[in-house]
């Protein structure tokens, strides 16, 4: 895969994704939205990635939008220098890059975490909220800047950030538009745990590795998408009517027999079940793209 601006491997069944603009923070720009979203496609095809890990060069994690571009910066982005990929619209409005890049992120039927290191503002802060376990260096610095340069939250995050921290914290941090450390993003909710620097990769690893070693991928992604699909429903009888199913389908599998044979022959799992292209154990695909979403010409 021809990449500029991320660096992506895959080693052990765990793809690194590495936002690689190091001399910039790695500030995110239309070429980088668009890798992006091929990544996390490549990413949740590949039956041999059965967890993501995302993150930054360098000194920074993400320093948010590239304001090279001066005044005009979020005018221009909205119309123009916008790779194929990114020439949809949306109720009929040019789709917010970082919006497709969350979305791609919140449709991978993989584990996602996020190893925040060094600053993560504006969408480099909102970049890791449709991601599943937030892990943050003692360095790593957040702030949903939107306010302070004039514009509201962006990348989906208006529907995340609330879910994920709460709505008095979220709009306590999108209203100030302050910068805050890694203490203040564990007391938030935002991260689960903060290491020292040296231990963020350690970390996000070993985590990769268990979930690697002791889960059915088949059964980790279904249950990823039923957890974000169920933040929005209605009544929990949506989550015990999908949930029954799944039960049922996911019972009758391989992966199933195999969890409970090696439970009880006292040895590690050798699970065998693929993702594949379909849904996952009747799951649907979450989320689904709505009917007003159009290419441009």
């Amino acid at each position: 895969m021809d990449l500029t601006e991320l660096r992506y491997e895959v080693a052990d069944r765990v793809a690194t994704i590495r936002l690689h603009r190091p001399e910039r923070l790695n500030a995110f720009t239309p070429t980088m939205a668009d890798e992006l979203v091929r990544v996390t496609a490549a990413a949740d095809a590949d039956d041999e990635v059965r967890v993501v890990v995302v993150t930054g060069s360098g000194r920074g994690f993400c320093a948010g939008a590239d304001l090279g571009g001066g005044a005009d910066t979020f005018a221009d982005r909205l119309t123009r220098h916008r790779p194929p990929g990114l020439r949809e619209d949306i109720a009929g409005y040019p789709r917010d890059a970082g919006g497709v890049v969350i979305l791609a992120f919140a449709a991978l039927r993989k584990p996602v975490i996020a190893a925040v290191n060094g600053p993560a503002v504006g969408v480099g802060a909102t970049l890791t909220l449709p991601m599943d376990v937030r892990i943050a260096a003692e360095s790593a610095r957040f702030g949903f800047v939107s306010g302070r340069v004039g514009i509201v939250p962006e990348a989906a995050s208006t529907w995340f950030l609330p879910r994920v921290v709460g709505i008095s914290q979220a709009m306590e941090w999108v209203a100030t538009g302050r910068v805050f450390d890694a203490a203040e993003a564990l007391r938030g909710g935002l991260v689960s745990r903060v290491v020292p620097d040296d231990q963020l990769l350690p970390a996000a690893a070993a985590l990769a590795r268990e979930i690697v070693a002791n889960t059915s991928g088949v059964a980790v992604g279904a249950a990823r998408q039923l957890l974000w699909s169920m933040l929005g429903a209605a009544s929990p009888w949506d989550a015990h009517r999908a949930e029954s199913r799944a039960v049922v389908e996911l019972g009758a599998g391989p992966d199933s027999a195999e969890g409970v044979a090696s439970f009880l022959e006292k040895r590690p799992p050798r699970f065998t079940t693929r993702l594949g292209d379909g849904p996952i154990a009747g799951v649907p695909r979450w989320p689904a793209a709505p009917p007003d979403v159009v290419v441009r010409d």
